[in-house]
């Protein structure tokens, strides 16, 4: 709730900021807050549920994430052409519903018991953290093209409703691939599950830089939203099995590594912002992001495969 509360206060702050700077503030402050709900949300639900079920549970969570992307992105592109401060103002209403309801209906949950320094102890482990590294690297592959998801989009897109219907598409692909592999994971193995979203992701991501690199531009036109789907479900699919995992790799410690893991999902997403702006600033085209995007899941994906290494004996003692 204290999360929460704060998520509303930056967007409040954000949306009546008469400078910049004050502005620029209400951003980070809603990030705290947003980062911290994420974390203590996971937490809440791995704890609430049995492990057999973890994957359903998180997919379920998860998908209101996914649901927010899918109807905010297109009702904030929608609003925010009369008034940039009008989607703000909706994003803290919502937030105050959700406060209520989570302080009327939701019940109160304590984590097993045990020492803080049992719950950091894992955190000393290379092979965690290295897992941690996993979800920086897939969110900033994703965010270096989401980021200038228009400018890429834009030249065989022109229309103004275009982007608002893509974005509405993206975000119900993403619902799509987070709904599909919450099922996998409960079925099989979380290791196996992201093992095939990383691989997919690396594909296509090729398939979208050869796409804007020699497809005619009537071509093009379809080329570029079967990439930029197809990227919708990789990324919306790939989060229930890696928390899942992380969850695996340190039961007595969800909440810290839950908290750790939203900071690596963040990080991910302000370095692929970063790359992206620096590729264009350095001469190169948007539809050359896709093919930076591969490279960054071609270090990802070999991350992940050692991190899915069966781990010895005293990295299981340890863990």
């Amino acid at each position: 709730m204290a999360a929460l509360a704060t998520f509303i206060l930056g967007n409040l702050l954000n949306a009546v900021a008469p400078t910049y700077a004050m502005a620029l503030g209400g951003r980070v402050i809603a990030a705290l807050g947003g980062c911290l709900l994420g974390a203590a949300v996971t937490g809440y639900v791995v704890h609430l549920v049995a492990e057999r079920h973890r994957g359903r549970a998180l997919s379920f969570v998860l998908g209101g994430w996914m649901t927010a992307t899918a109807l905010g992105v297109p009702v904030g592109l929608i609003l925010g052409q009369s008034s940039w401060r009008l989607p703000l103002l909706l994003v803290s209403t919502v937030g105050f519903v959700a406060l209520l309801g989570i302080g009327l209906r939701l019940p109160p949950l304590r984590y097993p018991s045990s020492s803080l320094a049992d719950r950091l102890r894992p955190l000393a482990q290379p092979r965690l953290v290295a897992g941690l590294l996993v979800s920086t690297g897939v969110l900033c592959a994703s965010y270096t093209c989401f980021t200038y998801a228009v400018l890429i989009l834009e030249p065989t897109h022109p229309a103004g409703w275009m982007m608002v219907v893509i974005m509405c598409a993206y975000g119900l692909a993403s619902m799509a691939g987070n709904e599909v592999n919450g099922r996998l994971v409960d079925r099989f193995s979380p290791v196996r599950v992201l093992t095939v979203v990383l691989a997919a992701l690396l594909v296509n991501s090729l398939f979208g830089a050869f796409a804007f690199a020699v497809a005619a531009p009537a071509a093009l036109g379809v080329l570029s939203l079967v990439w930029f789907l197809l990227a919708g479900i990789g990324n919306g699919g790939h989060a229930v099995p890696q928390q899942s995992r992380l969850a695996v790799m340190a039961p007595a410690s969800v909440g810290v590594v839950m908290a750790l893991n939203a900071s690596a999902v963040s990080l991910g997403g302000a370095l692929g912002g970063g790359v992206g702006g620096i590729a264009l600033a350095a001469g190169l085209t948007p539809g050359h992001l896709p093919l930076l995007s591969a490279a960054i899941l071609a270090v990802t994906l070999p991350l992940h495969l050692l991190v899915a290494r069966r781990p010895t004996a005293r990295q299981r003692t340890e863990v």
